[in-house]
């Protein structure tokens, strides 16, 4: 059953909702951004999501961040996995103590090879740590939130070999669309979950609804 993750979230009664609609992952981003949490706030939102179970894992988007201020946040906010969202490198990787979603941006000239050499690199690297690869949409100087969607020709390759999730212009209209071709581990979505730059609770269970209708 394909993983779904919810991004970008930072009220609690948005992750409660979430929760409650079936999403597997929740995400908060530390990172600069218009939908940043502040670790204390996260802390509390981690808090609430436990009280009633374990699921859904709470990610934390980091990009280009210290590791040890990641695993810092990290352990403060009893986080599930962190998710690397900048340019950290596989070394990087390798001080990261939890278990981690690593983006790789696609642009438009990224090739299939490119992408499945840096991941084959990633498996020989971090043999022993739990990791998973997301890809997303390269846009300009952004790291993710973009609502910008990639050639799924690409995503569909690579998931072929490796289990990966897809993110980039996500919504609860085309990822069916989305599932039909590429059935990929996950997908995750932020934006494409909006109205007016903020968490739409109706479009979240759409899109729940929307994935867990294809399979």
């Amino acid at each position: 059953m394909t993983k779904i993750k919810i991004c970008g979230l930072s009220a609690i009664g948005h992750a409660l909702m979430a929760k409650k609609a079936g999403a597997d992952f929740i995400g908060l981003v530390f990172a600069p951004s218009r939908r940043q949490i502040k670790p204390e706030r996260a802390r509390e939102l981690v808090q609430a999501v436990r009280r009633l179970g374990r699921k859904p894992a709470v990610a934390g988007v980091f990009v280009n961040q210290p590791a040890e201020e990641v695993n810092r946040i990290a352990d403060y906010c009893q986080l599930d996995w962190v998710q690397l969202s900048g340019h950290e490198s596989w070394a990087y990787c390798q001080e990261i103590k939890k278990p981690i979603i690593k983006v790789i941006h696609v642009s438009p000239s990224t090739t299939v090879e490119e992408v499945l050499s840096n991941i084959e690199t990633g498996y020989r690297m971090l043999a022993k740590k739990e990791f998973v690869c997301l890809l997303d949409a390269e846009v300009g100087g952004a790291y993710g939130g973009t609502g910008q969607t990639f050639d799924w020709e690409l995503a569909r390759m690579v998931s072929a070999k490796f289990p990966v999730m897809v993110a980039g212009g996500l919504n609860p209209t085309n990822v069916g669309q989305l599932l039909k071709a590429i059935r990929p581990w996950g997908v995750d979505v932020s934006s494409g979950v909006e109205t007016d730059g903020q968490k739409d609770p109706a479009k979240i269970r759409a899109f729940i609804e929307a994935v867990r209708t294809v399979q």
